[in-house]
């Protein structure tokens, strides 16, 4: 994580000073029109930065002009990001002091990792649809739940194998959950969830 001058063709913003953070958290994605919007991260700095807080949620503004790949280089749009991603950044140092702070993104990588998949079987606790999340565990102790994140690429089955939604989720249904392998430290803990299908 530097913070150094690159070439011309490279920045689009002239001799601004570039800022980068690997291994964030996406905790949110909003798209404004095609190729433009901002996402959410959370990260945690591991050298001092006099520009930034060394830990916190951060807003990256995208443009037309911010490059967004994958690891493996191939390109992206914004709409591939989703919440719970892990994403490498460089961005402006021209930073506000907002809540979150802002700044412009230069370039997105997406940390796509198929082999990071785990699957948890337990109760559903809550479905909460417009947030587009699902809780399960025990009901009574946040120690033991699990907050997982729903995006337009969760497959989510009946017994039978066929299509639902979210909406048709309820409280008590038993489904086995193929999600990230990564969680927050929040309480309770939060993941990406890729394929729900329910149990019973």
């Amino acid at each position: 994580m530097t913070n150094n001058f690159i070439a011309p063709e490279m920045n689009p913003y002239w001799l601004n000073p570039i800022i980068r953070i690997e291994n964030a958290l996406v905790e949110d994605v909003y798209i404004e029109n095609p190729g433009t919007g901002y996402i959410i991260v959370s990260y945690r700095m591991t050298e001092k930065n006099d520009n930034i807080p060394n830990i916190g949620p951060l807003r990256l503004n995208i443009s037309k002009r911010t490059k967004i790949k994958n690891q493996f280089g191939e390109n992206l749009k914004l709409h591939d990001i989703k919440r719970g991603m892990r994403v490498d950044a460089a961005f402006s140092a021209a930073i506000t002091r907002s809540i979150p702070p802002q700044s412009s993104a230069f370039k997105i990588i997406a940390l796509t990792d198929e082999s990071s998949v785990k699957t948890t079987t337990d109760r559903v606790i809550k479905v909460d649809v417009p947030g587009g999340f699902l809780y399960t565990g025990n009901p009574f102790n946040p120690l033991n739940q699990m907050k997982f994140a729903i995006n337009n690429a969760t497959v989510i089955t009946d017994k039978y194998g066929d299509r639902i939604h979210l909406h048709n989720l309820r409280p008590g249904q038993m489904v086995r959950v193929e999600h990230a392998s990564f969680q927050t430290m929040s309480i309770p803990p939060q993941t990406t969830a890729f394929r729900i299908q329910v149990l019973s």
